[in-house]
């Protein structure tokens, strides 16, 4: 088994290799990497491991970053010291973790799961693993303060009922049934409203948690939606979305 250990710490690394050769004996290490720069370079100029570790904070920065410059075919299994938002994010998109300090027998139950498995890791599903574990560390909005007519308006986010895209335009839909035009991005309002009470669901809507009426499965592993006070609407969840959508409702 030839491996790779992506990790900034030389005692972790070296703790890992030691019960790597206790585990599996004829396990040959590659490469110790520290940054995700080291990392990206040493992906695109050698041949494919057959594991990689990886730890999540690097000293240039999170190891997703790897991700973004360079595909990645091998089971990864990442390594982490304990982090709720973290497991949270691995369980939903089915990422192998192992928590710091590391125990010899969850690495080899880890190590057999994936080799035998070849468990690999989308980009797409690290890009929304970094949201989820990004939304944790921010302030959000309570109201909006909006240019209407000649005057200004103010509106609390408790009274949005969903927030949608059409015509390139952006509006709230309120809860007593107007729509306001307002000055933000889909992607902005992502980054200002709570995610325990608002999310994403494709490229058009961003819902209210109350918004909801019912849903049901879709096609191609999507699922429908039908509002509480819009039944009109035709939201369709995408399939991407799915996993984090099952988690934000059964918070």
């Amino acid at each position: 088994m030839n491996y790779i250990i992506i990790e900034d710490e030389k005692y972790n690394a070296d703790l890992l290799k030691g019960l790597l050769d206790t585990i599996e004996p004829g396990a040959n290490l590659l490469a110790v990497l520290p940054t995700v720069q080291e990392s990206v370079y040493w992906l695109r100029n050698n041949a494919i491991p057959d594991v990689i570790f990886m730890d999540i904070r690097l000293a240039d920065g999170l190891s997703f970053g790897i991700f973004k410059e360079v595909e990645i075919s091998a089971p990864v299994i990442f390594t982490t010291a304990y982090d709720e938002y973290a497991l949270q994010a691995f369980k939903v998109y089915g990422a192998a973790y192992l928590l710091k300090p590391i125990l010899e027998e969850e690495l080899e139950g880890a190590l057999k799961k994936n080799l035998r498995l070849h468990s690999t890791v989308s980009s797409e599903d690290v890009r929304a693993m970094l949201e989820m574990l990004q939304t944790k560390q921010k302030t959000f909005r309570t109201r909006f303060l909006l240019h209407f007519r000649e005057t200004y308006r103010t509106v609390a986010v408790n009274t949005i009922d969903y927030i949608y895209l059409e015509h390139k335009i952006v509006h709230f839909r309120l809860l007593d049934g107007s729509s306001l035009t307002i000055p933000f991005t889909l992607e902005e309002l992502e980054e200002q409203l709570d995610p325990d009470f608002f999310f994403r669901v494709n490229r058009q809507y961003i819902l209210n948690i109350d918004s909801i009426e019912s849903i049901q499965k879709y096609f191609n592993e999507k699922a429908k939606i039908t509002l509480k006070r819009d039944h009109h609407a035709e939201v369709i969840v995408s399939r991407i979305k799915m996993p984090q959508f099952k988690l934000w409702l059964d918070r």
